[in-house]
């Protein structure tokens, strides 16, 4: 019997509980790719959180993620399985030092095989995600075997014949636009641009990922971070610097932004030296801004 498949408000409480912020427009497009069996195109600014939208996915459905990364020459070989040839020459020898012969149903069998993620999501009792990482840093020639993928859920193993999904899995394609994907693609998919969130938001995701960050410092780093992707950064800070930011400065014992934690921190959320450069007047007005005197703030969202 199938488990119900969850609401959209079902999905959000599911990804709150894991520290995941989902709106109800990204909530509904990811209850569509379960109550559908239809993948679902991510795109938006790196570090919106696309790729952790599937992972969380997962984790809702208490399923088993599996995760394709995606890069420039990738070929649906190495993205479907590969056959183990250092065991297979070993294999050979051992035959050859008992005198027994090695025929190729046994040396292109099951015990060589090497399944890659998408035969990995094919083979799958259980519906797992399938997480196809940054599509867009992938070639023509591959999108174009996905897209037959997607349609039939089958792959051809010469050696073994042909392999059946045993049960469809539940497709999350991201893209940062590096590239403009096919028109064909883009028609096989659900579609959904995820924004950064809003101040409240990720005010609200530093308080479920980092329960101890004092609420003071939480709400000035959620705002100095939206006040730096409002700047034109070479890569503006995503979630995971806003994270990376609270938790350096909480580790260091601060409970506001200052000029020197600003300073020895900075790292952690501007990664290119040219956009600290940029920053620098802004952030000097925000530590500025920090220091001043603050009506109490109870700790909590």
């Amino acid at each position: 019997m199938t488990a119900p498949v969850p609401t959209p408000a079902d999905i959000q409480t599911l990804f709150r509980a894991r520290g995941y912020v989902a709106g109800e427009a990204l909530a509904t497009a990811l209850r569509l790719v379960v109550a559908l069996d239809k993948p679902l195109l991510l795109e938006g600014p790196a570090g919106v959180g696309k790729t952790e939208a599937a992972k969380t996915l997962a984790l809702a459905l208490d399923t088993r993620l599996i995760r394709l990364q995606c890069y420039e020459g990738l070929d649906a070989q190495a993205a479907l399985y590969e056959w183990n040839y250092a065991r297979q020459l070993l294999h050979l020898r051992a035959a050859e030092l008992s005198g027994a012969r090695v025929g190729d149903d046994e040396l292109y069998g099951e015990t060589f095989l090497l399944a890659r993620p998408l035969l990995q999501a094919i083979r799958e009792e259980r519906a797992p995600v399938l997480l196809i990482d940054e599509v867009d840093r992938a070639d023509d020639a591959f999108e174009a075997f996905l897209l037959e993928l997607l349609a039939e859920w089958q792959v051809t193993v010469p050696e073994l014949g042909t392999l059946h999904a045993r049960s469809r899995p539940h497709v999350i394609l991201t893209s940062n636009r590096s590239r403009e994907l096919s028109d064909a693609l883009r028609r096989r998919c659900l579609y959904h641009w995820v924004e950064y969130p809003t101040a409240r938001q990720e005010l609200e995701i530093v308080h479920a990922r980092l329960p101890g960050v004092n609420a003071r410092l939480a709400r000035q780093v959620t705002d100095a971070i939206h006040t730096l992707r409002a700047l034109p950064l070479g890569k503006p800070p995503g979630v995971a610097e806003t994270l990376d930011w609270a938790a350096a400065l909480a580790s260091l014992h601060r409970d506001h932004l200052d000029a020197a934690s600003i300073e020895a921190t900075l790292g952690a959320v501007l990664k290119l030296r040219e956009d600290q450069l940029l920053a620098a007047p802004t952030l000097r007005q925000l530590a500025a801004k920090a220091a001043e005197p603050a009506a109490p703030v109870a700790d909590g969202p």
